[in-house]
């Protein structure tokens, strides 16, 4: 329900940036400065989907499968992402993409000036500033989180990171296993910096064993930072109706054909 014309500005202002978006912000991610990185980002963004960070997922276990026993798969929950983003390190980070300085200030403002307040029965509280958060059903919010997400990258260069949206995957190969516990470690870090918390009740951990797997032991490794392994499956395990547990893990639904093949 409107109430007031202070809601009419803000539902004005997400309709004209859903226009502008993909012709002002979205080019700007294609040439990111040094220290943010969206090529391992595919939400939001016009060449970006689920079925692009299945694929890539996938083909980097294949990859790492080609030479190691086994391939360890993070999925990785962060609680009310979208609800926690802090606007100053956000700010910052858009500051240092090319962006138009009206552009810039616009968004700025966007972010600005919101302050909410509790009313039970007849009793309201004091005004609190709104600091943190993006507005999810605008079309500025998810952007907004693809760029606060651009410096989250693997400390170790032999792992790999695939994200959609705040949905975040960590790829650690075999000979790098012991590495799973400080990258884990490094996502909290970055977690606290940007005003976010790793569920670690809520992530999953799947791990991918070699070919090899079915005629030699392999040991695998014991569960990273209270983080429950889901399963342990081969590669030529992969037909479509195990391909829905990784689907799942992507916040996809299997179809009818799915299950029909």
């Amino acid at each position: 329900m409107i109430t007031g014309p202070s809601l009419l500005r803000q539902y004005c202002r997400a309709c004209w940036t859903g226009e502008s978006l993909e012709h002002i912000i979205y080019p700007a991610l294609q040439t990111p400065p040094l220290g943010l990185n969206f090529t391992d980002q595919f939400a939001f963004r016009p060449i970006g989907s689920t079925d692009a960070a299945l694929i890539t997922l996938l083909h980097t276990v294949f990859i790492m499968l080609d030479t190691q026993p086994f391939v360890r798969v993070f999925a990785l929950d962060f609680s009310k992402a979208y609800d926690t983003v802090r606007h100053a390190v956000l700010m910052e980070k858009m500051a240092r993409l090319v962006l138009p300085d009206a552009v810039y200030n616009w968004i700025k403002d966007f972010f600005s000036g919101h302050s909410h307040c509790t009313r039970f029965e007849r009793d309201t509280s004091e005004l609190a500033d709104i600091l943190a958060s993006v507005i999810q059903g605008s079309a500025i919010g998810p952007a907004s989180f693809v760029v606060t997400a651009s410096d989250l990258q693997p400390m170790d260069v032999g792992n790999a990171l695939v994200k959609f949206a705040d949905d975040t995957y960590i790829i650690v190969s075999a000979v790098n296993s012991d590495t799973s516990a400080s990258e884990l470690r490094h996502v909290q870090d970055w977690a606290e910096t940007n005003n976010l918390k790793l569920n670690c009740l809520k992530s999953k951990e799947i791990i991918f064993a070699g070919r090899g797997a079915r005629n030699k032991t392999v040991t695998f490794p014991s569960a990273c930072l209270g983080i429950s392994q889901v399963r342990s499956i081969t590669a030529l395990d992969l037909n479509p109706l195990q391909g829905y547990d990784l689907s799942y893990m992507m916040g996809r639904r299997p179809t009818p054909q799915q299950f029909e093949h």
